[in-house]
């Protein structure tokens, strides 16, 4: 690979619960590597079926108020007709349609450029596959 495409590939243990976790410090640390000051452009990647990156505020009950809206919005029961894995599993592959699998980050001189309060997050309402990759991309 060239000097203005860099990859790598982190391993996210989500655990057997819905979560929100959150990769700002990881996707900081792969700038630092990976952009070396330059400008351009990080792409996040899950590639999973079941599992989104979302830009939100963590710490104080916002991640928490997301996974609450998902089960709301998306609940786990027998309504769904993808049916292999835990009850209402079928709404996890359903997930991506509302919390996308990507994201396309502006990086200005090496930093990410974030609003104050967000954060890059994976989000995981799948407690059958507790281990998850998320792929870091930078262009610039």
């Amino acid at each position: 690979m060239s000097d203005t495409f860099t990859s790598r590939t982190l391993n996210v243990t989500s655990g057997g619960h819905e979560t929100v976790s959150d990769l700002t410090a990881d996707c900081e640390r792969f700038l630092r590597e990976a952009a070396r000051g330059r400008s351009g452009l990080l792409n996040v990647f899950v590639p999973h079926a079941t599992a989104g990156i979302a830009l939100i505020e963590t710490g104080a009950g916002s991640d928490s108020d997301l996974l609450a809206a998902l089960r709301d919005l998306l609940p786990a029961d027998d309504r769904w007709q993808h049916r292999h894995g835990s009850p209402g599993h079928g709404r996890d592959h359903v997930l991506p349609a509302f919390v996308p699998p990507h994201a396309t980050l502006p990086v200005i001189d090496g930093r990410l450029e974030l609003g104050t309060w967000q954060s890059v997050c994976l989000v995981d309402t799948n407690r059958d596959n507790p281990e998850r990759q998320v792929r870091l991309s930078f262009l610039g």
